[in-house]
């Protein structure tokens, strides 16, 4: 049987490609909830931490960091049970996020708009050819090699990016630093090494992972008052371009979507291919409809500031999926696993909610982070019945493979999609999709169709980006 988790690929894919679609949409022409809640027609497009609530928009980010969480006991877990040494994978973990450093930095500098204003030829071809450049750089060559020539010419990929970065004219006067790196492949480096190691090193206790999160709080929380050695230790940083205590706060979703993916381990190890009960038939359409509604549920209420009537509302929701899960089966019980923890994390942040004024994304508030992964193991529940009961390839296909290559996915649009249409003279029509709302959201959904298009057909060549 294939032991591969679908649905966390499709939960990883679902959050690349939303994320991509949620940065091509056109500005200023679609409702407020189609952008980020704190940056919509509410606040005139300006950035307003004044402007509480969470979008769909404010979902795809934690989605993402969740399943990445979630494949810690694949990777590590693997890597454990055949005996590797913690020592050696605790090298490998930071060696993977000094190289999504790199990433962040070498994207950043090598977008059109970076090396060019206006953008022009040169910056286009340059966005290509950094996008090939990076195949050598993060691929595994599928052709039998020495370990010493795959090396080498990883080796000289690197270098010749490095050239690049040193050597480009870029524009507006700006300069390479390496301060200057995409924040969002930032933070997932910061989480690769410090969410890696905290599953390393609790692979056998969840509740000595979770017990990490409360000395994080109390950092944050201490670190308020003035001449504290807490203070200083949140603003320490010793590589300040890669490192801030800042990012660790996203650990209160790495870690709870580390535990998802220890269910789903233990699920797909204990999986047979048994019928399920004609009740459990019954039921499953009615938790898929549920488990999907209380996220829409909670983005429309939050949103809205409806939060007497979304409490209410969750509390109901919650309590018909309690009792739809009731029964017992393998699937059942993997599900009311996920069920549990995504409910307790659901409440606590909507008891959260009125702390620092109200949920919201930037700056990221404790209920955004609590409320974000109870809403992912939800949708880790629907992704489990529409990938491995209902298996709606069609739908969920794209998904998945989208999810097994992430890094393309993410990078395809900037230096791919967007360098193509204008070399070929088609970009320029897309304006025309900004009139209204219908059109601003087609063209993103054009653009974003073509990134993950690029995804797929190299994860059918099994040309994977790994670092």
């Amino acid at each position: 049987m294939n032991k591969r988790a679908f649905s966390l690929d499709a939960l990883r894919g679902y959050a690349i490609i939303t994320m991509v679609l949620s940065g091509t949409i056109a500005s200023g022409v679609l409702p407020g909830w189609m952008y980020h809640a704190q940056v919509g027609p509410r606040s005139n497009f300006a950035f307003a931490p004044s402007f509480y609530g969470i979008t769909w928009v404010d979902l795809v980010f934690p989605f993402f960091l969740f399943a990445m969480g979630a494949a810690f006991p694949f990777s590590i877990g693997n890597k454990l049970e055949k005996g590797e040494s913690k020592l050696k994978i605790a090298w490998d973990c930071i060696l993977r996020g000094f190289r999504l450093t790199f990433f962040a930095i070498f994207i950043q500098h090598m977008y059109p708009w970076v090396t060019s204003s206006p953008q022009d030829v040169r910056s286009w071809l340059l966005a290509l050819s950094a996008f090939v450049l990076m195949f050598p750089m993060f691929m595994r060559i599928p052709v039998k090699m020495s370990r010493w020539l795959r090396g080498g010419i990883q080796l000289s990929a690197y270098m010749l990016g490095v050239f690049m970065l040193l050597t480009v004219s870029y524009a507006n006067g700006r300069e390479f630093s390496l301060s200057y790196s995409n924040i969002i492949i930032l933070v997932l480096a910061n989480m690769s090494i410090f969410g890696s190691l905290a599953y390393l090193f609790t692979a056998n206790n969840k509740w000595a992972r979770i017990a990490i999160l409360p000395f994080i709080m109390a950092v944050f929380l201490g670190s308020k008052t003035d001449g504290s050695w807490v203070k200083d230790l949140m603003n320490y940083s010793p590589i300040p371009w890669m490192y801030s205590f800042y990012y660790l706060k996203y650990l209160f979703i790495i870690i709870p979507g580390s535990i998802a993916g220890e269910y789903l381990k233990e699920w797909l190890q204990n999986r047979t291919e048994a019928a399920s009960s004609l009740e459990e038939k019954r039921k499953i359409p009615l938790i898929l409809l549920l488990t999907t509604g209380v996220i829409i549920f909670n983005l429309y209420g939050l949103y809205t500031r409806q939060l007497l009537l979304n409490l209410c509302g969750t509390v109901i929701i919650l309590a018909c999926i309690y009792w739809l899960l009731k029964t017992r089966s393998n699937n059942m019980d993997y599900w009311r696993k996920l069920f549990v923890a995504g409910a307790y994390l659901l409440m606590l942040g909507l008891f959260f909610e009125a702390y620092e004024g109200g949920i919201r994304k930037d700056d990221s508030t404790y209920s955004y982070y609590f409320v974000t992964a109870g809403l992912a193991f939800m949708a880790m529940i629907a992704f489990s019945i529409l990938c491995d009961i209902y298996k709606y390839r069609r739908l969920t296909r794209p998904l998945e493979m989208a999810g097994q290559n992430p890094m393309i996915a993410y990078v395809a649009t900037n230096l791919v999609v967007m360098p193509m249409l204008n070399l070929i003279g088609v970009a320029s029509y897309l304006t025309y999709l900004q009139q209204n709302a219908w059109l601003g959201f087609l063209r993103g959904v054009i653009i974003t169709a073509l990134a993950t298009l690029i995804a797929i057909i190299f994860t059918k060549l099994k040309w994977f980006w790994r670092t």
